[in-house]
């Protein structure tokens, strides 16, 4: 192998002789549409203002259009909502005495973090019937435990804030998000938020000891517990993560945190294909154990959006497909950097790489992780596109790339396709930009015919229609038809036992 050092980073490169997220607007409910299980009707809500700035202060509810302007449109656009308030409150008490009042008077409530969702799950339905509750003055770190590897904080903190918590004790709290500046933790648990570290640390079921909820009815459930082990029944915190705000509104969390990693290698590498990405993930696993922290596929028109879009961005040298490896390594005395290069070397002498850049410092790290993390903005800067957001067993990722590429080009010939994602974990964003030819009002306008060749073919492969970004409003219809129905009998059930009057969340998931 040849290693040619040049002013910026390693590269590694073949001998000479060898060759080398769901549509924004995908079928979206009727406006209006109400919860399976029954909405409250007759509330009009009157003197109910009033009434909330009795609990959190006059100036944290907000009546007029303009203030609640922010909250009431999703992250991407696509949802435009109506309420009757928007609540602000600054403590788990506070939420507590706001659910009573509006179990009092009838109206649904829509809990709210820091409004990063992609599904619609936080953004209340047309017909202006709830509040909103925003946690975002839920704020505070409660505690941290070193010993124990726990962290306890209320919903509203902001994950870099966590993330600069744990940090200032020497520890590491994984989720990694690229809307980490702004999305709350409260809202990465509801979604059962993963990223791109999911590979070694789990999602949020996997990093969640404990949890403090306001119940449907306003009592506080405080199961803030930081143990590992409690075998004394259901794990009830299992029900509200992931659940939307369908179930009640998470108030805070025991969250788990491990040390802090000393070495980082990373490298971006090319590869020929999908399958050839999975063979050399699993050469990585083989060789590296958990030190393979992050393992991300980039397909080449991703980075074609970002060097149209994002010229500050630093592109490696072009290829079809691309790989984001990323080791990590809790010693100073292990040679990390070699153990990559080692890899990337058999990687390369077996043809499941032709090159690789290696980063040689934390900014160069950095600078290839940037070309991964600006994905949706540069797609954004592009325009309107049919997104999904897909899980399938690792193994059948290639088959599920190959397979949907060519049903979706006999579709709509000329389709660009936008494929990328957390490959070691099965998770892929798979999107679809109209031709030139055709216009995005009418591409848009074909969404289901889209979603039905994705969500039909990920059925087959025994594959999931959503793998972080939740149901929402987005998926909800998807959900009843490719879900099992025994499932959703049993997702049913659960929701009126917890909530019989169908206050929280309406119109979402279910």
């Amino acid at each position: 192998m040849i290693f040619t050092p040049n002013e910026s980073m390693t590269t590694i490169r073949a001998a000479m002789n060898r060759s080398e997220h769901d549509g924004p607007h995908a079928s979206l409910p009727p406006e209006g549409a109400g919860c399976a299980l029954g909405r409250p009707g007759g509330a009009t809500g009157l003197g109910l203002p009033t009434r909330l700035a009795a609990i959190v202060g006059s100036e944290h509810v907000l009546t007029d259009a303009d203030s609640m302007s922010p909250y009431l449109t999703d992250y991407r656009g696509n949802y435009h909502g109506r309420a009757l308030a928007v609540v602000r409150p600054a403590s788990t008490q506070e939420v507590a005495a706001v659910v009573k009042l509006c179990v009092e008077t009838g109206v649904p409530i829509v809990p709210q973090g820091g409004n990063t969702g992609l599904s619609g799950g936080a953004t209340p339905l047309s017909d202006g019937l709830a509040i909103l509750v925003s946690l975002s003055r839920l704020n505070r770190i409660r505690a941290l435990d070193a010993a124990n590897d726990t962290l306890c904080v209320e919903a509203g903190c902001t994950l870099a804030a966590v993330q600069e918590a744990a940090a200032a004790a020497g520890r590491l709290f994984p989720l990694s998000l690229a809307s980490g500046g702004s999305c709350e933790i409260g809202g990465n648990l509801s979604t059962n938020a993963g990223g791109v570290q999911v590979l070694r640390y789990g999602n949020m079921r996997d990093l969640t000891l404990g949890l403090e909820v306001v119940l449907p009815d306003g009592r506080i459930w405080n199961g803030l517990l930081g143990l590992r082990k409690d075998n004394t029944g259901y794990d009830l915190k299992q029900l509200f993560i992931g659940a939307e705000g369908t179930l009640g509104i998470i108030t805070a969390a025991v969250l788990k945190l491990f040390p802090a990693p000393k070495l980082r290698a990373t490298a971006w590498v090319n590869v020929p294909d999908p399958a050839a990405a999975v063979a050399l993930l699993a050469r990585f696993r083989a060789a590296c154990g958990d030190r393979v922290n992050a393992f991300e596929l980039v397909g080449r028109p991703l980075l074609e959006l970002a060097s149209r879009h994002m010229p500050h961005c630093r592109l490696p040298a072009p290829s079809e497909w691309s790989a984001l490896v990323e080791l990590t390594e809790f010693s100073a005395d292990i040679p990390l950097l070699a153990v990559l290069e080692q890899t990337l070397n058999a990687a390369i002498e077996a043809g499941e790489a032709s090159d690789a850049v290696v980063a040689a410092s934390e900014s160069q790290a950095d600078a290839l992780w940037a070309l991964r993390e600006n994905a949706n903005e540069a797609q954004k800067r592009e325009g309107l596109s049919i997104k999904h957001d897909i899980s399938v067993p690792v193994s059948r990722i290639p088959e599920f790339i190959r397979r949907a590429d060519a049903a979706l080009s006999t579709w709509q010939p000329g389709v660009r396709i936008i494929a990328f994602g957390h490959i070691g974990d099965g998770n892929l964003h798979y999107n679809l930009f109209p031709p030139p030819c055709v216009t995005e009002a009418a591409f848009i306008a074909r969404t289901g015919e889209a979603n039905r060749i994705v969500y039909e073919l990920i059925a087959e492969l025994e594959g999931s229609i959503s793998a972080e970004h939740g149901i929402g409003q987005l998926k909800r219809e998807a959900l009843c038809r490719y879900k099992d129905a025994v499932e959703l009998e049993l997702m049913r059930a659960i929701r009126h036992a917890v909530d019989p009057r169908g206050l929280m969340n309406p119109g979402k998931v279910l």
